[in-house]
């Protein structure tokens, strides 16, 4: 995220992808892409406990600079047919509604659109 945005709190946040306008000066959309294998138990909360914390730092950095930035989370695997673990990710989405965005790869053109 450092090499992105100046001043970010934790340069050293890794990302997958990120989403630009089409000018390139303002990003859209920040992204993490997952495999989730069959973690199970405290293993399955560690991820979606981390996105959690990891869309609040991304989400509050562009709340101060007035940014309409959102968080996209892309996973897919055996993981996700544990039925906790996607009400995990549910929980996620609907914690920031219209900021973040869960989906798995046969999801992508479906739920990310231009809009």
């Amino acid at each position: 995220m450092g090499e992105l945005f100046e001043k970010y709190p934790n340069p050293n946040r890794p990302i997958d992808f990120a989403i630009f306008d089409k000018a390139g000066k303002e990003s859209l959309a920040i992204g993490l892409a997952r495999y989730d294998s069959d973690r199970g138990g405290a293993r399955e909360d560690d991820r979606t406990g981390g996105y959690h914390n990891c869309a609040t730092e991304i989400l509050d950095f562009a709340k101060k600079r007035q940014s309409r930035r959102k968080v996209i989370f892309i996973n897919d695997g055996p993981g996700l047919l544990l039925g906790s673990m996607w009400d995990d990710y549910a929980r996620l989405e609907k914690s920031r509604p219209g900021k973040i965005l869960v989906a798995t790869l046969r999801m992508v053109p479906e739920r990310i659109t231009r809009e």
